[in-house]
C-alpha cells in the first residue's frame, strides 16, 4: 500500500489524474483506493514503481528514522509512566482501531464514542456517516486482520500535569473491504469488493491518562508527518525542564 501511495502522489504531480479514483469513505472519510486492482493496473504500478524509486527508497527511509525516534522517545518516557510504554500503546490501538471500524460498519460510532475524543467522534458521524444515509449511500468496511503497525510521531505535552494531551500518530495496516456503495441497490460506487492491504494514519490523544482517537487521515499524510521530526527537540531535556516547572 506504501507503494501506491507513492506512485499515487507521482501521477498528481504528473496530472495523470484520469487514471485514479476519488476516495470518499471509510472511517476518517476516505476509502481505499481500486486504481492499481487490474491487470494493466498492476502493470502501469510495476512501471512507476522503477521510474520513481530514488522517491520510494527516501520515503521508506523518513519514516523509518521517524519510527526510530518515536520508539526510543516512547521507552525515554516510560520510565516517567506506564502509559507511554509502546506494547501497551499498541494493543490500545489495535482495540480502538476494531472497535471504530465495528461501529463505522454499523453505521453509528455512538457506542463507540469513550474510544475517540468528544470532537473527532461528533465530527465523523455527521460528516460522514448521517450525510451517506441521506444520500442512500452505505460504507461496508470490515477488518480481517491487523498486518502492521508502526509509530510515526510523539509528541509529549504536559497540560494540566499527568502527560495531558500528549499525541503519538501512528501507521495503522490492515487487510480489510472498504467499498462505498447505494443501499437499495447494492451498487458499489467507489472501491471494490476485493480485500485489500489498506494503510491508514491514526493520531492518539492522551486525555485523562487514556489514549483515545483524534484523527484517521490516509497514508498519503505518514511523509508529513515523518518529516516533522526534524522539528522536534531532543525530549530528554525538555521533559526534565517541564517536570521541574
Amino acid at each position: 500500500m506504501k507503494r501506491e501511495m507513492i506512485v499515487a502522489l507521482c501521477l498528481v504531480s504528473l496530472v495523470l489524474l484520469f487514471v485514479m479514483e476519488p476516495a470518499l469513505a471509510g472511517p476518517g472519510g476516505k476509502i481505499a483506493r481500486a486504481t492499481f486492482e487490474t491487470f494493466w493496473g498492476r502493470v502501469a504500478l510495476g512501471i512507476l514503481t522503477i521510474i520513481f524509486l530514488p522517491l520510494i527508497t527516501y520515503v521508506m527511509i523518513r519514516e523509518k528514522l521517524s519510527e526510530r525516534r518515536a520508539r526510543k522517545d516512547l521507552r525515554f518516557m516510560a520510565g516517567y509512566s506506564s502509559v507511554f510504554d509502546w506494547l501497551k500503546i499498541q494493543e490500545r490501538a489495535k482495540d480502538c482501531f476494531y472497535r471504530v471500524h465495528s461501529g463505522w460498519d454499523k453505521e453509528d460510532l455512538s457506542g463507540v464514542s469513550q474510544w475517540m475524543t468528544d470532537w473527532y467522534w461528533q465530527n465523523q458521524q455527521l460528516a460522514h456517516l448521517d450525510r451517506w444515509k441521506k444520500e442512500g449511500l452505505v460504507n461496508i468496511c470490515k477488518v480481517k486482520k491487523i498486518t502492521h503497525i508502526k509509530p510515526l510521531l510523539f509528541v509529549h505535552r504536559n497540560q494540566g500535569g499527568e502527560h495531558e494531551d500528549s499525541m503519538i500518530v501512528i501507521s495503522m495496516e490492515a487487510n480489510m473491504q472498504d467499498y462505498l456503495q447505494h443501499r437499495e441497490s447494492g451498487k458499489v460506487v467507489e472501491g471494490s469488493k476485493r480485500y485489500k492491504e489498506v494503510e491508514t494514519i491514526w493520531s492518539f490523544t492522551l486525555e485523562n491518562g487514556v489514549w483515545k482517537v483524534s484523527d484517521i487521515e490516509e497514508d498519503s499524510m505518514s511523509l508529513a508527518y515523518a518529516k516533522l521530526v526534524k522539528e522536534l527537540p531532543e525530549i530528554e531535556s525538555t521533559v526534565i525542564s517541564e517536570l521541574k516547572a
